[in-house]
């Protein structure tokens, strides 16, 4: 790890590192108690005096969660079996190790915030897990529906948008078929916006039709390497004799609205021909409030097919036929909510990093896999990108977010300077956005 710059920490005062653990967190586990309490009455009815004592369990272990964080008490290993708790422990171990004293615990305020975020969602996941009958409960569902519930009318003007799109396809030049290209990514990038922890789990749905603000959003993209994905997935389809797949893989970030935008622009790839095969990628187990799993991708899907309005639902039917097809395929790996940067993911999760080494191009939504690739660290503005993946390089790549960690990098010179003597918090706001890309031009 030698040369690399430090993680960043809570223990920067006032930073947003510091903020997330001493207010966003707290504020985050203090709604997953107050949805299982509401939920009282339904495990009462469901599993009887078991659901209630499991209700009384989950909430305890929650609050005393709640607690240690912030106190900055000793981050103590897993108890739960589960398919991760062995590297999560080893991990912990790892973080130990770094440490001058051989007595000394990783605490919450001083390790990296990137591990504690992390440990805090699984230590939530343990709460649950611990607490049968209701050990599959997902105390972000909730929110998670109510973001797409509150974005309806913007997830329906885009669902219109993509199938009027369709019915014009076959006529656009080449020219035409970029421009709408670049509008469905922008798109997805903006969708980014409704992130429920950064929210501290409060309603950050889409209002407005978000196809109008595109222009207007545009001064805001600080990094725009939409071209090269075009080229990339243009030559791919010009030279589909010789290859006959093209391949997509977009690592998903949050469900409801955001989730949409996803999937909207997968369907355009598909429809468009820039791709034969999109491949999705989520969570395991429910994590950093609104992040998409196996149920939130099926949910999502099936509440568009029964939407009232019949563009919508024929894009509800349409994506449930990718998915029946196989043109859709939807993986997850413990690997996606581990503790790890992914520049480790070659050696801890090889069978990932091989399936990822199949796409001709993968689409990083999202601001923690942006902290991820990086590695989380206090990297100068200037550095490449490449550089800062620190040799993580499966396939051609792009990240796709927008900008919520107090952490960027390829900027021009002087470019996060002058941000930050004219706003101070451009960096977490989500106001700024990047298509950040990586591999040969």
């Amino acid at each position: 790890m030698a040369g690399l710059p430090p993680s960043l920490s809570g223990q920067d005062v006032g930073s947003f590192a510091y903020l997330t653990i001493k207010d966003r967190l707290p504020q985050i586990l203090t709604k997953a108690i107050d949805t299982l309490h509401r939920h009282k009455s339904e495990f009462f009815e469901k599993h009887g005096e078991k659901g209630m004592e499991a209700e009384k369990k989950a909430i305890s272990l929650l609050s005393k969660l709640r607690n240690e964080s912030q106190t900055d008490k000793p981050i103590i290993p897993f108890v739960e079996k589960f398919a991760d708790t062995d590297i999560w422990n080893q991990y912990l171990e790892y973080q130990q190790s770094l440490l001058n004293d051989t007595d000394e615990k990783p605490r919450w305020f001083y390790s990296p915030w990137l591990f504690v975020e992390c440990y805090a969602y699984r230590r939530i996941h343990e709460a649950v897990i611990q607490s049968p009958p209701i050990d599959d409960f997902d105390v972000f569902k909730e929110a998670k529906e109510q973001n797409f519930f509150e974005s309806l009318e913007s997830i329906t003007a885009l669902c219109i948008h993509l199938q009027e799109l369709m019915t014009t396809i076959e006529d656009l030049e080449e020219n035409q078929l970029k421009n709408e290209f670049f509008k469905l990514l922008q798109i997805s990038l903006w969708g980014n916006k409704c992130d429920l922890s950064l929210s501290g789990g409060e309603t950050s749905s889409q209002k407005t039709n978000i196809i109008n603000t595109l222009e207007d959003l545009k001064p805001f993209i600080l990094v725009n390497d939409m071209e090269h994905l075009w080229s990339l997935l243009s030559n791919c389809k010009k030279t589909r004799e010789k290859v006959s797949v093209t391949r997509v893989d977009i690592v998903l970030d949050n469900s409801g609205f955001e989730l949409v935008t996803d999937l909207v622009l997968a369907d355009f790839l598909l429809f468009s021909n820039l791709a034969t095969e999109i491949h999705f990628y989520g969570k395991m187990i429910p994590w950093f409030v609104s992040d998409t799993t196996i149920h939130d991708f099926n949910w999502v899907i099936e509440q568009v097919k029964h939407c009232d309005h019949k563009w919508v639902s024929k894009c509800g039917v349409d994506w449930e036929n990718y998915v029946k097809m196989g043109k859709w395929v939807y993986h997850d790996h413990i690997f996606w909510t581990g503790p790890h940067e992914f520049c480790a993911m070659f050696h801890v999760a090889p069978d990932l990093y091989a399936e990822l080494q199949k796409a001709h191009l993968i689409l990083f939504k999202g601001d923690l896999n942006y902290r991820k690739l990086t590695g989380d660290r206090k990297w100068e503005f200037t550095v490449p990108f490449h550089r800062a993946l620190n040799g993580f390089h499966p396939a051609p790549l792009c990240s796709i977010r927008t900008l919520k960690a107090e952490i960027q990098v390829g900027l021009r010179p002087g470019q996060g300077e002058q941000l930050t003597a004219s706003e101070p918090n451009w960096l977490t706001t989500g106001k700024y956005g990047i298509f950040q890309f990586d591999g040969p031009l």
